[in-house]
């Protein structure tokens, strides 16, 4: 089956809080180190000048399933709610590929 769904995250904005994993876990029940969702940190190091890459980087995994539950009743997304940095957008793949227009440092997950 096609994924018609996903999440896109603007990692520019991503402040690797991991609210979004500590959501997938308690809405889930999984236990501690496991979630649907994990940040991954990319730097600190110097790249150009003054220049730095320091990024997070939300992924996800195959205990994701978009919350079907949550979605099934209108709700967003663990993950997608509880965002601290609302960097996360929940909706239909077409959707969120238009999006990607907008700047470099964004990825979307078809779940």
């Amino acid at each position: 089956m096609a994924a018609t769904y996903g999440i896109l995250i603007d990692y520019d904005w991503c402040t690797g809080c991991r609210s979004c994993e500590m959501a997938c876990q308690m809405e889930h029940g999984l236990p501690i180190g496991q979630s649907g969702v994990q940040v991954h940190e990319m730097g600190p190091w110097p790249i150009e000048g003054k220049d730095w890459q320091y990024d997070f980087v939300p992924a996800f995994g195959d205990q994701c399933g978009l919350c079907s539950d949550r979605t099934r009743r209108g709700e967003l997304p663990a993950c997608v709610h509880h965002c601290q940095a609302a960097c996360m957008a929940y909706g239909p793949l077409g959707e969120l590929a238009v999006k990607l227009a907008d700047h470099r440092k964004q990825v979307l997950f078809a779940l």
